[in-house]
């Protein structure tokens, strides 16, 4: 038991991590982030100022966070905030959390946007806005669509790309490649579901607590996948670029649907732990 009038910061964040170890494979961070969301602090002030008291009122704040913690609930969802590409972004249960590793399909895309030309890219299934967002605001010059078939994620989204001040993005509501209409890009990247409908991981850690649809597509998780990859060779200025998410044993299988429905140029990349996760094909000029 914790005595919330008394124990510093030190003393109440090892306990917390030390509770979290049961339930997270980060139980430093997850104690950091949700005690430095509480002080309206960051973390490294936790780390100058270990030996301050918390007040009463913190601490008591902080054990009922910890408590959603250990009940499983994911951190970014608690707290409402997750940093993507140094981003600062809202999140709710209605967005997919974005994660590190879908970074990759940021520099990916960069990289096929060759600088000083007004290229349109599209981000399809844009939950909060993470991916279509970070290559906007890397890229000013350039104009992108965020779409999903979500009406509240695009809420979420949209709120984003107005507290982050990033004007060169837009927002339309449909599925996939048909939310685009009849408008054609220089570049499609997209981070769709690819989990098969009875993956055990929906079961577990923070995706119990994710949006269902924007994780799983049955039946084998290759749904979005092979729809996204049919319709977006009508939607691709020649020469243009579709840029992929997927999952860690669809390395083979992603690549050789979109080589069947004629995309040249199409290789795989892995992440920063060499797990396969993103594809990309061009459409022949």
């Amino acid at each position: 038991m914790i005595d919330n009038t008394t124990e510093n910061i030190a003393t109440l964040l090892a306990t917390a991590q030390r509770r979290l170890a049961e339930v997270s494979d980060t139980p430093r961070l997850d104690a950091e982030v949700l005690f430095a969301h509480v002080l309206g602090k960051s973390r490294s002030h936790l780390r100058a100022w270990p030996e301050r008291v918390a007040a009463p009122v913190q601490a008591e704040r902080f054990m009922e966070l910890l408590a959603r913690r250990l009940g499983g609930e994911p951190v970014a969802y608690i707290t409402g905030r997750r940093e993507f590409w140094s981003l600062d972004l809202v999140v709710t249960p209605a967005t997919l959390i974005p994660r590190p590793e879908t970074e990759l399909l940021v520099e990916l895309a960069l990289d096929r946007l060759p600088p000083n030309h007004p290229w349109r890219v599209a981000d399809l299934g844009t939950g909060s806005g993470a991916i279509a967002l970070a290559i906007a605001h890397e890229r000013p010059d350039i104009s992108v669509l965020a779409t999903d078939a979500s009406a509240a994620a695009l809420v979420v989204a949209e709120a984003n790309a107005r507290r982050l001040e990033i004007g060169n993005v837009t927002f339309h509501r449909g599925d996939w490649c048909a939310a685009l209409g009849q408008k054609r890009f220089d570049l499609i990247v997209a981070n769709p579901p690819y989990l098969a409908a009875g993956d055990p991981h929906l079961a577990q850690g923070d995706l119990r607590f994710e949006p269902r649809p924007a994780l799983a597509a049955a039946p084998d998780g290759l749904g979005a996948l092979r729809a996204i990859i049919a319709q977006a060779m009508d939607h691709l200025q020649a020469g243009g670029w579709l840029v992929l998410e997927h999952g860690y044993d669809q390395g083979d299988s992603v690549p050789a649907l979109l080589r069947a429905q004629g995309f040249t140029d199409v290789a795989d990349h892995s992440d920063a732990a060499s797990i396969p996760r993103a594809a990309c094909g061009r459409r022949p000029d």
